[in-house]
This record gives C-alpha cells, structure tokens and sequence, in this order.
C-alpha cells in the first residue's frame, strides 16, 4: 500500500450524470439571448469556476446580462432540474460509502456551493465528506489546482496523499497538478482529449472499477 490516505471526488461527470446538462442549459439560454453558441462552448467552460463560465458566457457566446445575472439564471435552472431527478450515476453512492470505510473523503467541484449542498443532502452522502470544496471559493477553476489543493488543506491531508477522481480533462489536469494521484473515469458525451489523458495514473470505465487497491495505487495503470 502506499500513502494514500484520503480520496478527493468530483461531482459532475464522475458522481453526477450531468455534464449534457450544463451543456443543455446553457446553449438554451445562449439561443434565448441571442448569443453566439459554438462546437466547442461546452469542453472550453468543463472545470471553470462560475465567476469564469459566466464571463466567458457574457464575454465569448455574447450574452448582453451581467455574469453575475448569468451565473445566477443558469444556476435556477440546474437546481430545478434536480429537483424533478437527481442524475446519480449508477453505483455512485456505493462507490462513496465504500471508499469511506478504508479512506478520507473531499469533493473538489467546479458546481457552485448550492448546487454542490443540493445533491449531496439529497442523495444523503453529505455526512461522508470531510470537506467540499466549490471553484467559486478559490481564485481559479480548473486545470488550475486550486480547488483540490483546497481540499486536501481542509482534510488536513497533503496533496500527494490524496487520490483524485476526475472525468474530464481539465479535471485530470487540475488534479495532476496538485501533486494527487488521478484516478480517471473518461466522459462518454465529453471525453477527455489523450493529452489530458495520459497524465492520469488509472483509467477505468465506472465508478464500479474504482476500487481500494486503485485508489491506493496497488494496480497497474491501464491507458488502453
């Protein structure tokens, strides 16, 4: 075993089947607005903090509100989606109440601080956490690590003893550049390009794979 002693999850992509819906949402609003949607909005706003992805949607797409107004608006309509249903991914509370028995749990999000308290309250997992942290709290979101180096500080766990779990690419990134070892979990709708990749130590293709002794590092990587 190594030193692992604590496990720093992502929410959307890797708990959270949402992704799509960030992506839906916003394109809906950048239409309403009369913005200027493109191919690559989606991947380029993944792991932006909201203070980013909403400059990015007033300054890039064109919306003329604030993006204050905009966070604010695209955050409504999130929150009212999962008040009809919670996208969990299948096995997700599962691979969160297992990984607590043997390790420290964080969740280092780029979702805002309601949304993140939202979910995890209704899909009772809140009291497994010992700290979550949102972008909106740190100076920069993702590939930046500020976010899961906030997290392992509010653990009490330096970075290096710590295992990220991550979807997409700026995921992978931010993690990597903690210092944390990446577990990755490729986004089917938004895969990570194999740059971003290939800087993760495991990949695997379902919570269902990430096990103790992936986490601990007793696996060998596999980037097939």
């Amino acid at each position: 075993m190594t030193g692992i002693t604590a496990v720093v999850f992502d929410l959307d992509g890797v708990l959270l089947d949402s992704e799509h819906a960030w992506h839906e949402v916003r394109e809906e609003l950048a239409h309403e607005r009369g913005g200027r949607w493109h191919g690559r909005a989606q991947a380029d706003m993944m792991g932006m903090s909201s203070l980013e992805w909403s400059r990015y949607m007033h300054d890039v797409i064109g919306l003329p509100e604030s993006p204050e107004e905009i966070d604010a608006e695209v955050v409504r309509r999130m929150a009212a989606r999962y008040a009809r249903e919670l996208p969990l991914f299948e096995g997700a509370p599962e691979a969160v109440r297992r990984l607590a028995e043997s390790f420290r749990l964080g969740l280092a999000s780029s979702s805002n601080r309601s949304l993140i308290d939202s979910v995890l309250d209704a899909a009772g997992l809140m009291g497994l956490f010992g700290a979550t942290v949102s972008s909106e709290e740190v100076a920069r979101g993702k590939p930046a690590p500020d976010v899961f180096l906030e997290a392992a500080r509010r653990l009490g766990v330096p970075p290096a003893a710590c295992t990220a779990i991550e979807d997409s690419g700026n995921g992978i990134r931010s993690a990597h550049a903690a210092g944390m070892r990446v577990v990755a979990i490729p986004n089917a709708r938004f895969p990570p390009p194999p740059e971003a990749l290939s800087l993760a130590d495991v990949v695997v293709g379902s919570l269902a794979e990430v096990t103790v002794a992936a986490i601990a590092g007793a696996e060998p990587v596999d980037l097939s």
